[in-house]
């Protein structure tokens, strides 16, 4: 037999979680001393012990650990539960360092205020445009997570649909943005993607044909994870005040992808603002 101070360092754990365990009836030692009170263990109760963490570490209470261990859950429906908790722990590891990436860009935005460099924003003229596209509804730009998980997966079905019918692409796939059309205080947008396909015949339903009329916009490469793309956001702002120029409301950037690989610090997204205005007499080029 195990004394308790061994049985604790072997299940790693402290020889007070083993007594709280012992007092709640979820882990009895396998023999307690009449005469000194030392509690011992064999090591076959490991396996029991690691059950209680196990299902602990799942979010369970220990009365819950309690029912369930005397119940004996089986070990295929633990299994299945320890994976879904661990998905569930990986996705949340993964929007934590998505929002820890985004304090790391407002931080150097931060640290730029009052030098925004502009060298890079251009005028432009973008010609009509004719595209087919998908859309959604997403929450809003407060809640950045919401379009991405909202617009993300409408690429890979728009592809599909494009190869199922054969049209061709004539140049990069865009996104862009409207008010969602409810109430005038909900402030959820429509997101569309779209692939440019100049004057192709669509005939497949599934999809919708839209024109996107001309315009002048500021326009500027954003590099890096569309999360951080405020920081480009900011020097097209700062541009169009300097310019004399407005943006067209409600301030949409639409988003060309130029160049979309695996790794997300290597994108390359145009970002163009609509223009409203004329801009100031050194004519804003």
């Amino acid at each position: 037999m195990l004394s308790i101070g061994d049985f604790a360092g072997l299940g790693r754990v402290s020889v007070r979680m083993l007594r709280h365990y012992d007092a709640l009836g979820l882990l009895r030692p396998a023999h307690v001393d009449p005469h000194s009170g030392y509690r011992f263990y064999t090591a076959e109760q490991l396996l029991r012990l690691n059950r209680i963490l196990a299902l602990k570490d799942l979010g369970f209470s220990l009365q819950q650990v309690l029912v369930m261990i005397e119940e004996k859950v089986d070990p295929g429906e633990l299994r299945g539960m320890l994976r879904l908790r661990r998905a569930e722990l990986a996705a949340q590891v993964e929007r934590d360092n998505a929002r820890l990436a985004l304090v790391d860009a407002r931080l150097r935005m931060i640290e730029t205020e009052g030098h925004m460099n502009t060298e890079d924003v251009v005028r432009k003229q973008i010609p009509a445009l004719r595209v087919v596209e998908l859309s959604a509804t997403a929450l809003g730009y407060d809640h950045p997570t919401s379009i991405t998980e909202v617009l993300t997966p409408l690429y890979p079905r728009l592809e599909e649909m494009i190869g199922r019918t054969g049209i061709t692409v004539t140049g990069s796939p865009l996104a862009y943005y409207r008010p969602a059309p409810t109430g005038p205080e909900d402030e959820t947008i429509t997101a569309h993607a779209a692939f440019p396909i100049g004057d192709a015949v669509v005939t497949e339903p599934g999809f919708d044909v839209v024109v996107l009329p001309p315009v002048e916009v500021a326009a500027a490469v954003h590099r890096g994870p569309m999360s951080e793309a405020f920081r480009t956001g900011g020097r097209i702002a700062t541009w169009i005040e300097e310019n004399g120029f407005r943006p067209v409301p409600p301030g949409y950037a639409r988003e060309v992808y130029l160049h979309c690989p695996p790794e997300l610090d290597e994108w390359l997204t145009e970002m163009q603002v609509p223009l409203a205005g004329t801009g100031n007499a050194t004519g804003g080029n």
